[in-house]
């Protein structure tokens, strides 16, 4: 395994991009302003999960097959675009009015989906990945695989923990924007051209 020194590292530079402005963390901000806290947890939850499925990619060389295949990137790119416009969608048609009166909150599975899915259909993430973790594996330490594991789930609980941030605080915002009707609005529809920019962006995303 890495040295605690490397790990340390790595952490502190995992927190750095977690907190940089990017697709996932933006997902998060707008889910949990929408949804509540809860529902951005789940979010949040599925976001590591499909970290942890880059990560498996990555260790056991998948990572460098979609990066050098021109239709993976392609199919996983479009999938992603296309999941963002539909849940632009979602939220341009989601209703406005008084918090009880609306519709019941999405159940947490589906957040959660939202999530996994959201973070494994972008190929831009296998790439980093497989960019950035190797830098900091040291072949003298043993099996190579083995090192990357170790630093997908620092780089996991370091996007758990900065992500939970943004969830609790975007939650509280949103619950506040929420007593108004016309802030509703305002909300959903930011929400909606947030996540057609994330796909237009995606849709056009280069290797």
């Amino acid at each position: 395994m890495p040295t605690p020194d490397t790990l340390l590292a790595f952490f502190g530079i995992a927190v750095l991009l977690c907190l940089s402005p990017g697709p996932d963390n933006v997902f998060v901000l707008f889910q949990s302003a929408l949804n509540g806290r809860a529902a951005g947890f789940a979010v949040v939850l599925g976001l590591c999960t499909g970290l942890l499925g880059h990560t498996a990619a990555v260790a056991l060389g998948l990572a460098a097959l979609v990066a050098a295949s021109e239709t993976a990137f392609t199919v996983l790119k479009l999938a992603g675009a296309a999941y963002l416009v539909w849940l632009a969608w979602q939220a341009f048609r989601a209703p406005v009015g008084p918090l009880s009166a609306q519709a019941e909150p999405a159940p947490l599975g589906r957040m959660y989906l939202r999530g996994v899915v959201m973070n494994l259909t972008n190929p831009k993430v296998t790439i980093f990945f497989l960019a950035f973790l190797p830098q900091f594996v040291d072949r003298a330490r043993g099996e190579t695989g083995v090192q990357v594991l170790w630093l997908g789930a620092v780089f996991i609980v370091a996007t758990l923990l900065t992500f939970g941030a943004i969830a609790v605080f975007a939650a509280t915002f949103g619950r506040v924007l929420q007593r108004s009707e016309r802030a509703q609005r305002v909300l959903n529809w930011g929400a909606g051209t947030v996540f057609l920019g994330l796909a237009a962006r995606l849709a056009f995303a280069q290797r």
